[in-house]
């Protein structure tokens, strides 16, 4: 059976993406901690981090951290905050979010109603930070 995420890649189900590539997709979260938080999903479907292979999760790892470094320039966040939690959905993702201090790390705050104009207004504003960043070949059109 497919997860929510494989659905999400497919089509199936909306995505706000930013990235797309052969290993992985990024797409922004429907409950965000801050402006711009992103998910970090492989194409293949991998439940827990810790059953990833090593090249796998580089490749995840090298990804979040371009997203990180857009999202700061993007948001003007102090920093980008990263997390792989792996409860709400059976398919690895990293968490990328601007993080402006350590109370945007607390998903107990996850604004769980977020605009729908906001969201794809984040997508938009990650997608041209990450063209700037010379990353064009990955960053699919709205």
């Amino acid at each position: 059976m497919s997860t929510l995420f494989t659905k999400i890649i497919n089509g199936e189900i909306p995505g706000r993406f930013v990235w797309k590539d052969e290993a992985c997709v990024a797409f922004l979260t429907i409950g965000p901690l801050t402006d711009g938080h992103t998910l970090v999903v492989p194409r293949l479907e991998v439940d827990k981090w810790t059953d990833a292979g090593p090249e796998l999760m580089s490749r995840l790892m090298e990804v979040a951290q371009t997203i990180g470094q857009a999202q700061v320039a993007a948001f003007g966040a102090d920093r980008a905050g990263l997390t792989i939690a792996g409860f709400e959905v059976d398919h690895l993702h990293v968490h990328v979010f601007p993080a402006y201090s350590m109370a945007d790390f607390n998903f107990g705050r996850v604004d769980n109603h977020p605009d729908p104009a906001v969201l794809d207004a984040n997508a938009d504003k990650l997608r041209v930070a990450l063209r700037a960043a010379g990353h064009a070949a990955t960053v699919p059109e709205a």
